[in-house]
């Protein structure tokens, strides 16, 4: 599921096809300086949340939900209908998840020389000392706690745009390969 929040349709036109629609995403996957950010997350609550969020607080953000941890993967892998998914800018990352937990998902993201360097944050409703521990073992970039009251949800959301998106040089598509 993808929902993007700025910006006309990408290749859209009286002559766009969808062959040419996946041409122009694969030439241009930063059209209107979008920042692609790949939110894996299985509550639609907490996704609409998210989307309205980033949505008020940045309107360059192109949100791509992935609800479960194999979807999360199949997107980065541009596996299946993810064929010509973006790669991401950014991943936020929750650890309750069907089919692939969280950690599971961050293990895997972490050990893929293509994925590696894409920064990803753990955003959970967990407070547990042991799921800190394993998220920053398994190379997390930052674990931030889900506030509970909605005004904080999105002053947190205003302060990732704020750090990892305005402020953070973020990699373009480096492997160490």
């Amino acid at each position: 599921m993808k929902t993007r929040l700025s910006g006309p349709p990408l290749g859209r036109g009286p002559f766009a096809t969808d062959s040419s629609m996946a041409n122009c995403r694969a030439q241009q996957p930063h059209k209107y300086n979008a920042v692609q950010l790949l939110l894996v997350e299985d509550s639609p609550g907490d996704v609409q949340l998210t989307q309205q969020a980033f949505h008020d607080t940045n309107s360059a953000v192109e949100l791509h939900v992935a609800s479960d941890g194999r979807e999360a993967m199949a997107f980065l892998r541009h596996e299946g209908e993810h064929i010509d998914a973006p790669r991401p800018d950014l991943i936020l990352l929750d650890l309750n998840l069907p089919k692939l937990n969280g950690h599971e998902v961050l293990a895997l993201i972490k050990e893929d020389a293509a994925l590696k360097t894409i920064p990803t944050v753990v955003l959970s409703t967990s407070e547990a000392e042991a799921d800190i521990v394993k998220s920053y073992q398994l190379r997390a970039n930052c674990f931030l706690t889900k506030p509970v009251l909605l005004d904080d949800f999105e002053k947190l959301v205003a302060r990732i745009n704020d750090f990892w998106l305005v402020k953070a040089k973020l990699p373009q598509g480096l492997t160490d390969e």
